[in-house]
């Protein structure tokens, strides 16, 4: 069997499907590190490396990902592409599929310029790749410090990094995809926003979630609820009970408040429950994401990848989403860019 792609293009389908299977990141830094090293080679030096047994001296490029690369110009399929696409390459799902098919961007999504585990670049690629007409990048607020929040003077400069990706991107060829410019922003405990206004208004969109005192008295949590997505930045109300259902970073209970009151709040002031699709989460719960859908709610089903191969999960909440019987026209990110940034910032 043969591999018509190149061995940059190996090595990033390896690396995607790792994280698509929650391996170690010290794995997926290898062979995207690999990658790296020679995408700005020209084809005949990466030849003459496999000739001459030279690939491991190039930095970055360590045993197995220079047995890839030589197995790529041999014309071969790498043998550990082959294994990786046994393994995690096939459905993750039974059903979402439709809704999935439908969805046009992710509103949720983290680069390593906070607690994500890849440059902002490589997150845009890989959701040109998936199919995406845009991608919103959502880095936590300063307050996360353990995630390494953006200060507002980083987050400047992350603007300015996004407009330069996108200038790349639109000077290669039309391809119809944009990199939105967002944030995760904390809601601080009175319901306020972990975030200068005037930054929050330059922003496409912003996601506002609870990651502090998780365990706060339920009516205090319901006010502080409330308040975030009343406010008028408020787009999207990100994994609202903060639960943790598996994973290696065990199990969570999910905050008390009351959610009648919180997705009313939502439904009046056009503030879109988030479906959060990664495994661990399935936040909200099955409860919480039928009540919600019914007092009239709009929902954002987002990845919240921290690394390319996880935006593949949006598949899961599609899945949850229709088994709830949600009308796609209400998941906001189903929306063209346009329909979507006014609602936004309407």
């Amino acid at each position: 069997m043969s591999y018509d792609g190149g061995p940059v293009a190996a090595l990033r389908r390896i690396a995607f499907l790792l994280e698509r299977g929650r391996e170690d990141t010290y794995k997926v830094k290898a062979f995207r590190g690999a990658a790296a090293a020679i995408l700005p080679l020209p084809h005949a030096q990466v030849v003459a490396a496999v000739e001459e047994g030279t690939l491991t001296k190039l930095p970055g490029v360590g045993a197995s990902s220079a047995k890839v690369i030589e197995q790529v110009v041999r014309g071969e399929v790498p043998e550990r592409l082959a294994a990786l696409e046994a393994q995690h390459g096939g459905p993750l799902t039974s059903g979402g599929l439709d809704l999935r098919a439908a969805l046009r961007g992710d509103l949720h999504t983290h680069s390593d310029w906070s607690d994500g585990g890849s440059p902002i670049e490589e997150m845009a690629f890989t959701a040109i790749e998936l199919g995406h007409d845009y991608l919103v990048l959502t880095d936590h607020s300063p307050r996360l410090t353990v995630a390494r929040g953006l200060s507002p003077e980083r987050l400047r400069r992350q603007l300015g990094v996004i407009e330069a990706v996108n200038d790349h991107l639109s000077s290669v060829g039309d391809n119809g995809f944009t990199l939105l410019k967002g944030i995760e922003v904390d809601i601080l405990d009175d319901g306020s926003l972990d975030q200068e206004d005037d930054l929050l208004a330059r922003l496409d969109v912003r996601v506002a979630s609870v990651h502090s005192k998780l365990k706060m008295d339920a009516a205090a949590m319901t006010r502080r609820m409330i308040a975030a997505v009343e406010h008028p930045r408020t787009n999207v109300l990100g994994h609202c009970t903060g639960r943790l259902v598996t994973g290696n970073r065990g199990t969570r209970p999910g905050s008390q408040f009351d959610a009648k009151a919180v997705f009313e709040a939502c439904a009046a002031s056009g503030t879109a429950v988030e479906i959060n699709s990664r495994p661990e989460r399935r936040d909200p719960p099955t409860k919480l994401l039928e009540l919600a859908r019914d007092l009239g709610c709009l929902f954002s089903i987002d990845s919240d990848a921290h690394a390319p191969g996880q935006l593949d999960f949006q598949i899961y909440g599609c899945e949850r989403a229709e088994e709830a019987g949600i009308d796609p026209d209400r998941v906001v990110n189903t929306w063209p860019r346009e329909r979507l940034l006014a609602w936004a910032n309407g």
